[in-house]
């Protein structure tokens, strides 16, 4: 993979400012790649200057990162590194620490790459060469919870993103108990802080609940859960 220099995060023109974030950030930099690791690093301590970052050469090195951390927020992760192949890496660290949202900073750029990254549990996806702002945006997003894809292919028609979705019905089923009740109260219009307080949970937890819920209905917003799901009669869905 060729290294991408720090120029690729320079800020775009009348750029959206980021989301804004509370408290320090704890982030590891998963790639092989030292001075890629450095860029996107030093990317990120202008966006975030309170951030805490970890780095780690490889899959085996991040999940040794994790397991001293379990404070870490996000993961950005690289797909293509010596000795992972396919999605063997993002499949790996989602099994040991599922409630660590993993975002791929890849130099992949692929639709289909990115639309099987998420289906394989990432929760979102952007190209190494993306500027500083659309960086920082995708780093916000996936913190508060939603997915991130390229807003080229965010905006894409749903049908060209894949025709080969199930049935809501089908899709929905494939959430846990605990996941039907958080995807009530997102579709009651409820923030993430509200839902934490009914269900006695902390905020990172309902994050990651939003992020999977996303993912198994194969939507990459609140929005989106809200129009798909409209038509569901809940009462009996859900058992509430």
């Amino acid at each position: 993979m060729t290294a991408q220099s720090g120029s690729d995060f320079e800020a775009a023109p009348g750029a959206a400012a980021p989301l804004p974030l509370e408290g320090a950030l704890r982030l590891l930099l998963v790639d092989d790649h030292p001075l890629f690791r450095e860029a996107l690093a030093s990317a990120i301590a202008l966006a975030f200057p309170k951030a805490a970052l970890h780095e780690a050469d490889g899959i085996r090195a991040a999940c040794e990162i994790l397991g001293q951390n379990p404070a870490i927020d996000l993961t950005l992760l690289d797909l293509s590194m010596q000795g992972v192949t396919g999605f063997e890496g993002l499949t790996t660290i989602r099994a040991r620490f599922p409630r660590v949202p993993i975002l791929i900073v890849s130099g992949v750029t692929e639709p289909r790459v990115m639309q099987e990254a998420l289906r394989h549990g990432a929760a979102g996806f952007v190209p190494k060469a993306v500027d500083k702002a659309t960086l920082t945006r995708a780093i916000s997003e996936v913190l508060g919870g939603a997915l991130f894809m390229p807003p080229d292919l965010a905006a894409a028609p749903p049908a060209a993103r894949g025709s080969d979705k199930a049935p809501i019905a089908e899709r929905v089923a494939r959430l846990t108990p605990q996941q039907m009740r958080v995807l009530g109260m997102i579709r009651q219009g409820k923030l993430n802080k509200q839902i934490a307080y009914e269900l006695q949970v902390g905020d990172s937890t309902v994050k990651a609940h939003v992020s999977e819920i996303l993912r198994k209905l194969e939507v990459i917003s609140r929005t989106q859960i809200v129009i798909e799901t409209a038509y569901l009669d809940f009462d009996q869905t859900a058992g509430f």
